[in-house]
């Protein structure tokens, strides 16, 4: 009762010094509160500790089929997502190959059911194998002879998944990389010490996981889309360098590139600048340019055939641009390290530091030495003609099958 009569004083007292008005804008102000943000509930994931038991039921009901059953846990996909491209590629090569893959959504807030997911996918992702079954809820997974997590948020659901006798990590980059140095690269990280068995995109990967992480690991190679990917004719003679811009994705050096192509274009204003891969309308561009923004793979192959050198920096693994570069006849410039070495070489690209003014050097010299370009366009175009996707899904193959089969042995002696 002290309570309300306190309250009531608090009210009237209230309503003397600010009157209705006051009252109505205390009312409109606490209103216009920002919510809380549900830092708790957002990452409840992590702490998870609930099991999905292994079901010995299912085991012997799947025993004597000959194709092996992969769920693949996935982050929600945005429209040309490369990532998501990439697993899709090896998901379909692997059905043609004595597997048969579940694909579920791992905190997918956008999708509400399965058919607005396949359509989704239908429309935006064809490469995707129309045999291979999607689910927009990890809730609805099922016994499989493997599960594999597909980046370091799926892996914690992966952690707790019993029901399947092996685990794989398919790794496309080292995501704590991604962050700051603070709690999320911790999340990230932690999933590297869940005793998965890495897949992973590239050596520099496979090693890192290997000797930093005592992973068991394997690589594949990267390979690219032949039917967009080819040598196109120049429509004109105008100088031009590609830069793969994506300010939106740190790791990608957008700023470092900007000030390499500002120095290069004050030294040589007659070349023009395509940037791609992400709208950079809203950036003050000094020089010669074109926003192209976001391209299907046929646009982005124009603007390769269209440039003399592309520029594509890197501070985590690389992507698919080089060699994609290559295939169009162009020259990749791409930045030196462990996490490029194992894919571009000297024999097959430019290389380059991480220093504005070295690369803005380099770049000026290749522009300037017609000759010295077309070496690199030869050497590029050779090396990406043995590449192949379907040769990289057949090793991917080759690692499911096999440590599949040693865990079912262990299986077997335990007595599971």
């Amino acid at each position: 009762m002290g309570r309300v009569v306190r309250f009531t004083k608090r009210a009237c007292s209230f309503l003397k010094r600010k009157g209705i008005r006051g009252i109505i804008d205390k009312i409109n102000e606490e209103e216009m509160e920002p919510p809380k943000i549900e830092t708790i509930e957002f990452y409840r994931y992590i702490m998870d500790r609930t099991e999905i038991p292994f079901s010995m039921e299912a085991y012997e009901s799947h025993k004597m089929e000959e194709t092996f059953l992969l769920n693949w846990v996935i982050p929600e996909m945005g429209v040309g997502s490369g990532g998501h491209t990439t697993i899709f590629r090896f998901v379909s090569n692997l059905e043609n190959m004595g597997f048969h893959s579940r694909i579920y959504l791992h905190k997918s807030p956008n999708f509400k059911d399965n058919e607005s997911l396949r359509e989704f996918l239908r429309k935006n992702f064809p490469i995707l194998d129309e045999r291979v079954e999607t689910y927009y809820d990890v809730s609805l997974a099922e016994y499989a002879h493997a599960t594999i997590a597909t980046s370091w948020s799926t892996a914690y659901f992966v952690r707790n998944f019993n029901n399947t006798i092996s685990k794989f990590y398919f790794v496309q980059d080292f995501e704590p990389y991604f962050y700051a140095h603070g709690s999320e690269y911790e999340f990230a990280e932690n999933t590297y010490k869940m005793g998965f068995r890495g897949i992973t995109a590239g050596d520099w990967l496979r090693d890192k996981l290997r000797e930093e992480y005592q992973m068991e690991t394997g690589s594949f190679h990267f390979s690219y889309e032949k039917k967009f990917y080819y040598p196109r004719e120049r429509t004109d003679s105008v100088q031009r360098v590609f830069f793969y811009a994506r300010p939106v994705t740190p790791r990608r050096d957008f700023e470092l590139g900007l000030l390499a192509l500002d120095e290069l274009c004050r030294r040589m204003p007659e070349v023009e600048v395509i940037f791609a891969g992400w709208d950079i309308s809203n950036y003050n561009i000094p020089f010669k340019h074109q926003n192209k923004g976001i391209l299907d793979m046929n646009g982005l192959a124009e603007c390769y055939a269209q440039s003399d050198l592309c520029l594509v920096i890197s501070n985590t693994n690389l992507s698919l641009v080089p060699l994609e570069v290559m295939a169009c006849n162009s020259v990749a410039v791409c930045s030196k390290g462990a996490n490029s070495s194992w894919m571009v070489t000297e024999e097959n690209a430019v290389l380059v530091d991480y220093d504005p003014s070295e690369i803005a050097d380099t770049l000026e010299y290749y522009l300037t030495h017609e000759d010295e370009m077309e070496k690199y366009r030869k050497k590029g175009l050779a090396y990406v003609k043995d590449t192949s996707w379907l040769k990289e899904a057949e090793k991917v193959r080759d690692m499911l099958k096999n440590w599949i089969r040693e865990d079912e042995a262990k299986l077997m002696e335990s007595g599971k």
